[in-house]
């Protein structure tokens, strides 16, 4: 049966609520009744609306990576009209941009700590949904900056070696940024950064595209 109006209301409150409170205090910490007081709905809500926590919780995942989606329209890999190189200087920005920041995209990058520091497994699936057509675009970049005779193996370690530097943004706060910087975290500072994750990136695989692959000790992947 089709929620009236006032229900729609209600369960969107009910959302908003979790996203936050969940993002605050991780899943476990997190009680139902906060989260209805907070909406302003009765304790029974929750079960009417969603039929548990658990679908609540990966709910409120669905939301807060909605919110945050809209910030990464155009950044297409397939765009002929750029080089390779731009598409991955658009693409560790845009990362560098959504890691830094505390508003709707942070909010999903708090509920991503909180899974990390006290996994649930119930996000597993709907994560890597989530997150597939971003990975896809940036190895569909490497694979082009590299060459291809790439490994499929190559491609995914300079995937992790690009998102694990933007990742500061996301386990530093801006206070010890700012201290390890020695100056304030600024937007003028974040974009510096972002040019140099960009600029190691680069020279990173070209070298690996120029036969530079294998280092000397380094075992060769079977």
């Amino acid at each position: 049966m089709p929620l009236r109006e006032d229900g729609h209301k209600s369960r969107k409150r009910l959302l908003e609520a979790a996203c936050i409170l969940f993002s605050e205090k991780g899943y476990r910490a997190t009680r139902v009744r906060d989260i209805c007081r907070r909406a302003g709905t009765n304790a029974a809500s929750v079960n009417y609306y969603f039929g548990d926590k658990a679908s609540l919780y990966v709910a409120a995942w669905r939301r807060s990576f909605e919110k945050g989606a809209p910030a990464d329209t155009g950044h297409s890999a397939a765009d002929e009209t750029k080089s390779p190189e731009n598409h991955l200087r658009e693409h560790i920005h845009h990362l560098v941009m959504e890691f830094s920041n505390r508003g709707k995209i942070g909010q999903l990058n708090r509920l991503y700590l909180m899974e990390m520091i006290n996994p649930t497994g119930l996000i597993d699936a709907i994560w890597q949904e989530m997150v597939t057509p971003r990975r896809q675009r940036m190895l569909t970049i490497i694979r082009a900056i590299i060459g291809p005779q790439a490994s499929q193996e190559t491609l995914f370690f300079c995937e992790m070696s690009v998102i694990n530097q933007c990742r500061i943004f996301l386990t530093l706060t801006p206070n010890a940024l700012g201290f390890l910087f020695g100056q304030p975290l600024s937007v003028e500072l974040t974009e510096r950064i972002a040019d140099h994750i960009t600029r190691f990136s680069l020279n990173g695989m070209n070298a690996m595209a120029m036969g530079a692959e294998k280092l000397p000790g380094s075992t060769p992947a079977v």
